[in-house]
């Protein structure tokens, strides 16, 4: 029992510290302890069998996480978080048009493309005179952080963000 509590204890311990393990490479846990942590954790009195399978699990738990982690940085740097589903990153420019009659927008207009997708307007008023049909549009990645909603011919942009 005393075993599978240092056991654990040492797995939760020591699968913090990703980045840092990760660019060195794995450090066995003996290495990391010293003689006094190694006996207050209880991890002494393993058998060599034991310490070995612990090293094993705690490497794979360091890979998993590692893993994890950049998969994480990958959705980060698509688009997820500045207004990009999370399920379906938008990681370029959209290019399509909107469905029927467009007259534009105000803070909160929900515009449909014909591809599909639903953008929100979250900035910006924008009125025609003469209504377009499926005029072309182009949303863009912003050079911060956002979408850009532009339709073609037209000078103004509109901040969006994608709600479906």
């Amino acid at each position: 029992m005393r075993s599978r509590l240092s056991l654990m204890l040492a797995a939760s311990l020591f699968s913090t510290a990703i980045p840092a393990i990760a660019q060195d490479g794995y450090v066995k846990i003996e290495q990391r302890l010293s003689a006094e942590q190694l006996r207050a954790t209880g991890l002494d009195g393993l058998s060599a069998e034991q310490l070995a399978l612990l090293n094993e699990l705690l490497q794979q738990d360091r890979q998993s996480a590692v893993q994890a982690h950049q998969k994480d940085a990958q959705t980060r740097g698509s688009g997820g978080w500045f207004g990009g589903n999370d399920a379906e990153p938008v990681t370029s420019t959209v290019t399509s048009t909107v469905a029927g009659e467009f007259r534009g927008w105000s803070s909160g207009t929900v515009l449909r493309l014909a591809n599909g997708q639903r953008w929100q307007v979250v900035d910006g008023n924008f009125y025609l005179g003469k209504p377009l049909t499926d005029p072309k549009v182009t949303i863009s990645p912003g050079k911060i952080s956002g979408w850009y909603l532009r339709v073609e011919g037209q000078n103004p942009s509109a901040k969006v963000k994608r709600i479906d």
